[in-house]
């Protein structure tokens, strides 16, 4: 390299996936086929794809990985089964105790 090429590394940093520094053209491009018909031209990640057609992630498949995730996605739990169970129990006894008031 030149002391220009390290001039610009140092400056703007080092690229993913190993590609030349300060020079983003540099980059493999993805080549995924688009709508209109030709191929993408964005910098490929390290799966040969674009951000854009790098595909979805599947989400995880194991026990503890879905565990994992219900827990991050954990709100409230005013929906959860327990909450429901708890709510219509109290009703339950607000009813019986408004027939037995009723009775006295």
């Amino acid at each position: 390299m030149t002391s220009v090429d390290e001039a610009r590394a140092i400056r703007r940093g080092w690229l993913k996936n190993n590609n030349l520094p300060g020079d983003p053209n540099s980059a493999p491009r993805c080549g995924a086929k688009t709508r209109k018909g030709t191929p993408c031209r964005g910098p490929a990640m390290a799966n040969g794809k674009c951000r854009m057609h790098g595909g979805k992630s599947t989400g995880p498949r194991t026990p503890e990985g879905l565990e994992r995730s219900r827990k991050a996605n954990w709100k409230h739990g005013h929906y959860s089964a327990e909450s429901i169970a708890l709510r219509r129990y109290i009703t339950w006894l607000l009813r019986e105790s408004r027939a037995m008031i009723e009775k006295v």
